[in-house]
């Protein structure tokens, strides 16, 4: 079957057009022409971009090759220009071929027209392919492969540019940071696959409700950034709430089941007092984040003033430092005698306390970077390192630690729902040989009672694997001692807060004994936190105490001192 050919020829004799035409049909072509003849007549033409080669004369009444070739270039069109004419001298061809004439042929040789042809039509295409690749990796370079939607890298270059222009220009522009609620529930239902379905889905909601002149991008995850050019910020407001009505609005149906899913948006004005790119998606990341602990499904606006979203920014100021500190391995495990009260009291045990090791090798508190590590979902993290080093460093201390004396590791409540964590504290365990029954972990009251059901579900897990579990500060979050019927733990912590002033206040030694009673009732033993003093200890021991805790008995040391 012949070939279709698209020949734009620029001839002003019919005669030899037909030659031709013929010349192609002879070699297997199934040529489709157009003939021009005046410049105007082929700029025209150039404006359809389906030709495949473009054949024309040298020599046309007042307008030549040179005129045609320049028009091609100007046209912007990647399309082969074969140059055939009668007459025509080596220096005019050489500088045709410099004008960007793919080749020259003589009427009198058009045997060689079908392979230059074909030469040409296989560069083309070479060339086709290559700017396509081309277009694919700058595509690539600055879009999500997801959504479409313009990258976090591109997005900062166009914040980069609004901010500027609000300096020089002292316009007002608005950042939205946007981050969806219970897109978890619709990738843990039924998978990433559909969760990846979500987002496209949702992407094109969000582009039919932003201005043209707007720059939607996806940040990363389930989190979208939107630059609102030339807009203050009570107008920014009012674009953020109907993005918001259409993500409540928008339903999304996977395997027979319907979903909902919401956003919490935070708002951050773009001026010129803005310090950097950075700042601004700082102020709008921290905003979301108060819009999600407002209630989720609302918009909150940044304020240099606002005291709660300072100290947000405080701790996001800590998590690049706790990533740091876990990719660097600059944490440091410190440990704390929980020293017997009573005569036949058990064996040796120490609490695992968490230090970091600074820029300056200088050691901060768990409590300056631990609130940051639970709120920003850090804490299974930090929590895998202290398992895998306590783990290790006993592991290298086989036959010269004492194998009753126990250790007690402290779990965070954000842990608790990390569905992987099980799984790897007992491969853990089993990989260093290390008898479980050494390790305690301590769950504070409040994260065991505000997520019951999975607490329980833990700690049965690793009661089984033969590891023991402490309920820790007890009584400051005034729950009922009912729970202590259902929750399965070994030891019972008692608030330090109670425990500090038990020597001068009734009311905290009365509260102390009825803990320690209720917690022996039920088959625990009670350890007191915050043992500061000797009268302390005494008054404890006088109460039945099992064990103390404190810097009055032991200041924490380093692990290593342990062996």
């Amino acid at each position: 079957m012949d070939k279709i050919l698209r020949v734009l020829l620029v001839e002003d004799s019919e005669d030899d057009a037909l030659l031709l035409q013929r010349e192609l049909k002879r070699s297997g072509y199934a040529p489709i022409m157009h003939r021009v003849d005046t410049p105007e007549a082929l700029e025209l033409a150039l404006r359809s971009p389906e030709w495949d080669v473009i054949i024309t004369d040298h020599n046309l009444p007042g307008f030549g090759s040179d005129a045609a070739l320049r028009l091609v270039r100007e046209s912007g069109l990647d399309i082969p220009v074969i140059i055939v004419s009668g007459t025509i001298g080596e220096d005019v061809a050489v500088s045709a071929m410099k004008a960007g004439a793919s080749d020259y042929i003589m009427k009198g040789n058009l045997a060689r027209l079908a392979p230059a042809i074909e030469r040409e039509l296989r560069e083309a295409e070479v060339r086709h392919q290559h700017r396509k690749a081309e277009e694919t990796i700058h595509h690539l370079a600055y879009h999500d492969s997801l959504t479409g939607l313009i990258n976090r890298h591109r997005f900062e270059q166009r914040l980069t540019m609004a901010l500027r222009n609000a300096k020089d220009w002292n316009s007002e522009h608005a950042l939205l940071y946007l981050d969806l609620d219970q897109f978890k529930v619709v990738n843990d239902t039924c998978g990433h696959v559909a969760g990846d379905e979500l987002l496209k889905q949702l992407a094109l909601v969000l582009q039919d409700h932003v201005r043209e002149s707007d720059t939607l991008a996806r940040l990363g995850g389930d989190e979208f950034g939107l630059l609102l050019e030339n807009c203050p910020i009570d107008q920014a407001v009012q674009i953020a709430e109907k993005l918001l009505q259409a993500i409540n609005a928008f339903r999304f149906s996977w395997g027979g089941k319907t979903f909902s899913v919401g956003g919490s948006i935070g708002l951050a004005a773009i001026t010129a007092h803005n310090p950097s790119v950075d700042d601004l998606l700082r102020n709008a990341d921290i905003a979301c984040y108060a819009a999600k602990d407002g209630g989720r499904n609302r918009i909150h606006i940044y304020k240099d003033e606002d005291v709660e979203l300072q100290r947000r920014r405080g701790e996001m100021h800590w998590v690049s430092r706790i990533r740091w500190a876990l990719e660097n391995d600059r944490f440091v495990l410190h440990r704390q005698n929980i020293v017997p009260l009573q005569q036949g009291g058990a064996g040796r045990c120490c609490e695992m306390l968490l230090r970091m090791r600074d820029e300056r090798d200088q050691l901060i508190s768990p409590g300056v970077f631990l609130p940051a590590a639970e709120r920003y979902n850090l804490a299974p993290a930090i929590d895998r390192w202290v398992v895998r080093t306590l783990l290790e460093f006993l592991k290298t201390q086989a036959g010269k630690i004492d194998g009753s004396q126990g250790f007690f590791i402290n779990i965070s409540g954000v842990t608790l729902n990390d569905d992987d964590f099980y799984d790897f504290l007992r491969q853990q365990l089993r990989d260093s040989g290390v008898a479980p029954a050494q390790l305690c972990f301590e769950i504070t009251e409040t994260a065991a009672i505000g997520n019951l059901s999975r607490a329980l579900s833990f700690m049965q897990g690793i009661r089984e694997e033969g590891c023991q579990f402490a309920l820790d500060d007890f009584g400051a979050g005034l729950s009922s001692f009912s729970y202590l019927k259902t929750i399965p733990v070994d030891y019972l912590k008692i608030d330090g807060a109670f425990v500090r002033d038990i020597v001068n206040d009734p009311l905290d030694r009365a509260i102390v004994d009825s803990i320690n009673r209720v917690g022996h009732v039920v088959g625990l033993k009670t350890i007191a936190e915050f043992v500061e003093t000797e009268a302390i200890r005494d008054q404890l021991r006088e109460l039945g105490v099992d064990y103390a805790q404190g810097y009055g008995l032991h200041r924490p040391e380093p692990l290593t001192k342990c062996a």
